[in-house]
């Protein structure tokens, strides 16, 4: 199975009979090592993803006293890392089961404050649940409707003075992106421009 029949499971809520085939590999970040367990039929499966790595370098994390969402989480690299990193209770959801699974691994070995669901966006979080950001490297495969469900459900999540942000590349919708977030939230920011990624953040006013 090549990588592009591979690719049709990340936003999915099984792996079908793709095999299951377990790795794990080390990341050195900012005087941290983490450790990744991953497998078959996960984004990004053999390291951090340059998207992820960008959002990583530009994420600066506000003051406000709320845990922070990782949307479409995969198998935890965002979510894990900003939370030890920062010493952040985040929230991870994720849709694909196997990715689920490994979050669960991820987070014991690497002693995250986090909380995951495996969820179909916002399927299982609650209307209650309010965050001080939202980050999301989204599931472009997914399609515009489930790209722009992501943004519409941070807005709704997010806190008084709340914080979205996103890592997309510019071929993929980056523009259309900051457009839709622009009237979404009444801004939004181009962070950062790496190598066609941009970071884009928008916050609730």
């Amino acid at each position: 199975m090549g990588k592009e029949d591979a690719g049709k499971f990340y936003y999915s809520r099984t792996q079908g009979d793709l095999e299951s085939k377990p790795a794990k590999f080390d990341f050195y970040y900012k005087d941290h090592h983490f450790t990744f367990n991953t497998d078959a039929g996960v984004f990004s499966k053999d390291y951090i993803d340059y998207g992820s790595f960008v959002m990583l370098n530009n994420f600066i994390p506000n003051e406000l006293p709320y845990p922070i969402l990782d949307m479409g989480a995969g198998y935890g690299p965002l979510g894990i890392v900003i939370s030890v990193l920062y010493n952040k209770k985040t929230v991870m959801a994720e849709i694909n089961e196997r990715a689920y699974n490994l979050i669960l691994k991820n987070v014991k070995e690497n002693n995250s404050n986090s909380l995951v669901y495996n969820s179909d966006l916002y399927e299982k979080i609650t209307d209650d649940m309010k965050f001080s950001s939202v980050v999301t490297n989204p599931p472009i495969r997914a399609g515009k409707d489930v790209i722009n469900k992501i943004y519409d459900g941070a807005y709704s999540h997010l806190v008084e003075e709340g914080e979205l942000w996103v890592v997309i590349q510019k071929k993929q919708g980056a523009p259309s992106s900051k457009d839709y977030l622009t009237k979404l939230f009444g801004n939004c920011e181009i962070v950062k421009r790496d190598k066609g990624y941009y970071i884009l953040k928008s916050i609730k006013h």
